[in-house]
């Protein structure tokens, strides 16, 4: 079963991604971080290029064709998905296919909109039965 992870009071979103991203690639775990539009998942890989600032986070679209080989995936789209490793959920909608992945991270802002949509999502996976394991922002277990 999907492991399901919220990490709420998140100051700034694409660094704890980036931060959350970086980490895992060094672990040998790959990644899919799915927005909510070309615009954020283009702004997102940008920030990638240079963040960290001492490393390098190799990440693609989807559909590119290195894709199936580089660890992180960012994109807007649901329908090629080249691993199921780790999902990064920034849209507001829960993704359809997140039971396929192995771990399902939610990244929430400080936004009451941003918070709303979250605890709609907490509820769909609490719902299905999902063990949901949340965090500050901090690091302190909630």
């Amino acid at each position: 079963m999907t492991r399901v992870d919220f990490f709420f009071n998140v100051s700034d979103k694409v660094f704890h991604v980036a931060d959350l991203s970086s980490r895992a690639v060094q672990r040998g775990r790959r990644l899919m971080i799915l927005t909510s539009t070309q615009q954020s998942a283009e702004q997102l890989g940008d920030f990638l290029w240079s963040n960290p600032p001492t490393g390098f986070l190799p990440h693609c679209h989807a559909t590119h064709p290195r894709a199936a080989e580089t660890p992180v995936i960012i994109d807007w789209r649901h329908d090629q998905l080249p691993h199921d490793d780790i999902l990064i959920n920034l849209d507001n909608q829960h993704p359809p296919f997140f039971s396929r992945f192995r771990r399902l991270i939610e990244v929430v802002g400080l936004e009451e909109a941003d918070r709303a949509a979250a605890r709609e999502r907490y509820r769909f996976y609490r719902d299905r039965g999902y063990e949901i394991k949340t965090f500050d922002a901090n690091g302190a277990a909630l």
